[in-house]
């Protein structure tokens, strides 16, 4: 197991601990900021987040993964008790796949959303963004399950973009172009196992590396070397955040509040209300918040998250968004200017009944010039289908760019 020195932190809730690629990271920073991510040191920008976000659409950018927050689930229980704590039917979920889900509490409001690794028989990995080992272990009583949070012990960088598998193959990985979307295998690589699953958060064809923190900086040096000529480049957490929202995924925290951390129930979500209904299998049986969900599908949801095409070029980042008649809708959640689909794009959560397709609206967009505030009212209409879905996404094999 890693050790990480904390002994210069006045108590262990305030150690920032350095990446296994931190000495990396830093000599490519440029702009020598760093953000907290988690308990880890984060890059929000190594030098431009413009070309970094180019590089994640148009060639190849890695993102340190390490600071998702990592729990592994054994035991013969495993499965039963995933089962229990999850939305979806875990059942369905083979040795050597991935499977993205929610997880509620029982007014059926979403905790956190996060992906679930299959690694092996009886043995589960679920990567999220927030710390979850209170919940977990709480929910864990009558169940003869093993939970341990591994965050510190497994290093990992995201390699997204369209030269992603071609610089992998240049790598060494033969055989890596066969994996298929949310599938995961294991490489013998300079004698150390690196495990790949081909997942991301870009919407676009990538994959995650998986190592152990020891053999960090080899895999990072290796990778680097691999994509010289292929266009790749360090990514930091800004230019992700614009290749996510193009392609519909949300963040806990910005586009819905976790329900542990609410003070008020009321500004919860619950996965209907983010999108996330064909999450919800009612037919495996009991799990948390069932009868809370249930009750919500007869009823109706309070709220929908929708995706914006907004009129102009000035991101709508936390704007209200009215009717054409002038009556509040709903909030804008995430927002920017898409290089990609050259438009001004959003996420919003509007109050029940709007969020039809095509339903138009008007988003109250301020800016600012030269030290002047300006307003707009700016026209938008919502869209059904994602910003940015291109085939390489799902194509096995990939195109060697």
């Amino acid at each position: 197991m890693r050790t990480v020195d904390v002994t210069q932190a006045d108590h262990y809730k305030n150690a920032v601990y350095p990446s296994p690629f931190h000495s990396r990271q830093k000599e490519l920073n440029q702009l020598k900021e760093w953000s907290r991510w988690s308990d880890y040191l984060s890059v929000p920008a190594y030098w431009c987040e413009s070309m970094e976000y180019t590089a994640g659409r148009n060639a190849c950018g890695v993102f340190d993964l390490t600071p998702m927050v990592k729990h592994l689930v054994t035991g013969p229980d495993a499965l039963a008790y995933l089962n229990r704590l999850m939305t979806r039917d875990v059942r369905k979920l083979k040795p050597g796949r991935v499977g993205y889900s929610v997880w509620c509490n029982e007014n059926g409001q979403v905790i956190d959303d996060g992906t679930i690794f299959h690694l092996r028989e009886g043995v589960y990995r679920i990567c999220s963004q927030e710390h979850q080992i209170d919940w977990f272990m709480t929910n864990a009583v009558g169940f003869d399950v093993n939970i341990f949070e591994d965050t510190h012990d497994v290093a990992a960088l995201a390699v997204q973009g369209p030269t992603s598998c071609a610089v992998l193959k240049d790598m060494g990985l033969n055989g890596i172009e066969n994996l298929t979307p949310f599938g995961l295998t294991c490489f013998d690589f300079e004698g150390f196992e690196l495990m790949v699953s081909r997942t991301g958060y870009t919407g676009d064809l990538g994959y995650e590396l998986w190592v152990d923190p020891d053999h960090a900086e080899v895999l990072w040096d290796r990778l680097f070397e691999a994509g010289e000529r292929r266009g790749i480049l360090a990514m930091g957490s800004q230019a992700l955040d614009l290749l996510r929202i193009e392609t519909g995924f949300i963040l806990a925290g910005v586009d819905f509040l976790p329900a542990m951390e609410a003070v008020r129930p009321s500004h919860t979500r619950s996965p209907f209300e983010l999108g996330l209904g064909w999450l919800v299998h009612f037919d495996k049986g009991v799990f948390n918040g069932r009868q809370a969900l249930l009750e919500e599908k007869e009823s109706g949801s309070r709220y929908q998250l929708v995706k914006l095409d907004i009129d102009g070029n000035k991101p709508a980042q936390d704007s209200f968004v009215y009717t054409k008649k002038g009556k509040y809708a709903g909030t804008v959640t995430s927002a920017m200017w898409s290089p990609s689909a050259k438009a001004s794009i959003a996420l919003a959560s509007l109050e029940a009944p709007h969020g039809k397709p095509g339903e138009e609206f008007e988003v109250e967009i301020y800016y600012q010039r030269e030290l002047k505030w300006n307003r707009v009212m700016a026209p938008c209409r919502v869209v059904k289908d994602v910003f940015w879905n291109p085939p390489r996404r799902r194509q096995t094999p990939p195109a060697d760019f």
